[in-house]
């Protein structure tokens, strides 16, 4: 875990859910390559050479961009697939079901925290995809409100993504904390905001963070 910037009276807490708030690296892969698969179908492309064309272009994207990581949906934008093709095969594609399930110790640490804190999600996945995860996990109830890619159909990292948060929660940027665990996505545009952020490795890690708040 790394933190950055933390606020001393913060009030609300950003949490990114795929990565952040279950951990599992099979749901995480599966994610982006059940797209890839789709994707590769519909061009008449093999899965293998799909999946290269992607990996290819996020090593020279990284090579161009001092590093810094690209969101599947904008590497999709520079092949042709807009944002609601995106959304549309998230909705479709995605199953949490298979393989996720809820954690219970998570779940009284977040209903703990919402006693405290205004608890919001912001996702490069849809609503509609991002509530079935949540729902799976047991968290729907606890983190009611989320901001999705077809919210105002923009990736992480966007600032229109966390101006509605803020809107959303009546929060300043100096009273949050963004959670994730990718710092390029989900971390470094909220701190050059003034947000503070946290740099997790899946759920245990936020269990440990909201027992210091």
């Amino acid at each position: 875990m790394e933190k950055f910037n933390l606020p001393q009276n913060p009030t609300t807490l950003i949490f990114d859910i795929d990565g952040t708030l279950y951990t599992s690296a099979e749901f995480v892969q599966e994610q982006i390559d059940v797209q890839v698969r789709h994707w590769a179908d519909i061009n008449g492309m093999s899965h293998e050479d799909a999946r290269k064309k992607i990996a290819d272009f996020r090593k020279k994207y990284a090579a161009e961009n001092d590093g810094k990581k690209i969101s599947l949906g904008n590497v999709f934008l520079n092949f042709g697939v807009d944002i609601d093709t995106s959304i549309r095969w998230r909705i479709e594609l995605l199953k949490p079901e298979n393989f996720l399930k809820p954690n219970e110790e998570l779940k009284t640490a977040l209903e703990k925290a919402a006693e405290n804190f205004t608890l919001i999600a912001v996702t490069n996945n849809p609503v509609e995809a991002a509530r079935k995860s949540l729902a799976v996990l047991g968290l729907d109830k606890i983190i009611p409100e989320i901001i999705g890619l077809d919210t105002c159909r923009k990736s992480k990292p966007a600032k229109e993504i966390l101006d509605i948060a803020l809107e959303r929660t009546g929060a300043k940027a100096e009273e949050c904390i963004s959670i994730g665990d990718r710092y390029d996505i989900d971390l470094s545009l909220p701190v050059k905001m003034g947000m503070g952020g946290v740099l997790v490795n899946g759920a245990d890690e936020v269990i440990e963070f909201l027992e210091t708040l």
